[in-house]
């Protein structure tokens, strides 16, 4: 035991105080710090300057083009530094075959045509771009949404309706509170605070999946950098191939636990500092712990197990890809996961042991009642397939370790899992 612990307590060491480790450690909290304190600066404006778009629409009708006019100057007055430039003519007579050349040579933007009765309940309205430029598409959501408005107050007006008056029937206002412990304790809970809370699972199991694969990559690089420097040999004359093995597991484990917590309370931090109240259990926080040491056992395991028999980072990598499939499924589906933590996707990964650790967390921290029996279930579930992936990853490393040159193929793997 104690040799287990010098070589966890060293690989720790060797791992934290590398410049690189301690600049990827930096790097995400600067960028998700900068996100959050200059967010205003990277989202979009909508006062932001552009060149004028030009838009030629084609209308049967002589009261829609008045209209569409009308919605279109209101807009260019409100928005000079975006203005769309607009020119109506009527339908017929070759226009339409005229704006589609004009827009092919590039002196038009877009083109709309007006078909059918749109001021009754038929006709449609086509619209025309050709190599659409990339900052003209938000203009050009722009030019959809005003041709529907005018076409929305012509139809108001032919049916004798105010639409100012049904808007303003229509406009109810809606504020969400949150109650405290105390009766007297509430607190108004807008859109941000809504949007924490919905984030707070897939924040949970990103920081399991932060603490499982990426500090169980360090696994793989620090097996081949040893194997390929012979450093290997010196530690094996010293320790034994479990020793060495069950040493790197637990301090890269460590390792993860570290990078997880700085990382969960720094986000706790930025959250109370936006004003964004996230409650966190303590049972929460030791689930997450007991489900990251046991999901970090068996994926180092089975690192631990593919950098032994390859000698270089490209061969790991191949061999890797399937297992890597299995730990990506809960960080693609957690929208369904979360949405459904009692649903059936989300109890048949609680019981796939490399997709348990994610998929658990995420269903906890989701706010929906799990069952205490599937909890214990998933954790029985996890610690056997942690127990039997050890067993054979130790059986792998103890003779491939020593290997070099050609990596072995399955059937001389499978002889070194017979072997007592």
């Amino acid at each position: 035991m104690r040799k287990i612990y010098n070589v966890a307590q060293r690989e720790f060491a060797e791992t934290v105080k590398t410049r690189t480790f301690l600049l990827g450690l930096l790097v995400l909290p600067l960028i998700l710090g900068s996100i959050i304190v200059f967010g205003d600066w990277f989202a979009p404006r909508p006062d932001a300057p552009r060149a004028p778009v030009e838009i030629r629409v084609t209308s049967p009708s002589k009261t829609l083009s008045a209209e569409i006019k009308t919605v279109f100057d209101q807009y260019n007055r409100v928005h000079p530094l975006g203005s769309i430039l607009l020119e109506v003519v009527d339908a017929g007579g070759g226009a339409e075959e005229q704006a589609k050349e004009d827009l092919r040579k590039g002196r038009l933007d877009a083109y709309a045509a007006l078909e059918g009765s749109l001021e009754g309940e038929a006709g449609a309205i086509r619209l025309f771009t050709y190599k659409a430029k990339p900052s003209q598409l938000d203009a050009l959501g722009t030019v959809e949404r005003l041709l529907r408005e005018a076409v929305i107050d012509r139809r108001y007006e032919t049916r004798g309706l105010d639409r100012k008056m049904l808007e303003a029937i229509s406009n109810v206002s809606i504020q969400w509170a949150e109650l405290g412990e105390a009766q007297d304790q509430e607190r108004s809970q807008g859109k941000g605070q809504q949007m924490a809370r919905m984030m707070v699972p897939f924040a949970f199991m990103y920081l399991i999946f932060i603490g499982i694969v990426g500090m169980g990559q360090h696994m793989v690089s620090s097996i081949i950098e040893e194997k390929n420097s012979r450093i290997i040999e010196v530690l094996l004359s010293v320790v034994s191939p479990f020793e060495l093995m069950a040493g790197k597991i637990a301090g890269l484990a460590a390792v993860g636990l570290t990078v997880m917590a700085l990382y969960g309370v720094a986000g706790y931090a930025a959250a109370r500092w936006k004003g964004l109240q996230i409650d966190v259990g303590a049972d929460l926080v030791v689930y997450g712990l007991i489900y990251y040491i046991l999901g970090f056992i068996l994926f180092s395991a089975i690192l631990a197990g593919v950098g032994s028999i390859c000698n270089t980072i490209k061969e790991t990598q191949s061999v890797m890809m399937p297992v890597m499939l299995v730990f990506i499924i809960p960080m693609i589906a957690w929208p369904r996961l979360a949405q459904e933590p009692n649903g059936e996707l989300a109890r048949v990964l609680s019981y796939v042991p490399p997709a348990t650790p994610m998929v658990m967390v995420l269903r906890l921290s989701s706010g929906t009642a799990i069952w205490t029996g599937e909890v214990a279930l998933s954790i029985l579930v996890l610690i056997a397939g942690v127990l039997a992936t050890v067993w054979a990853a130790a059986k792998v490393f103890r003779t491939g370790i020593l290997l070099y040159g050609k990596r072995p193929g399955p059937r001389e793997i499978l002889r070194w899992l017979r072997e007592k």
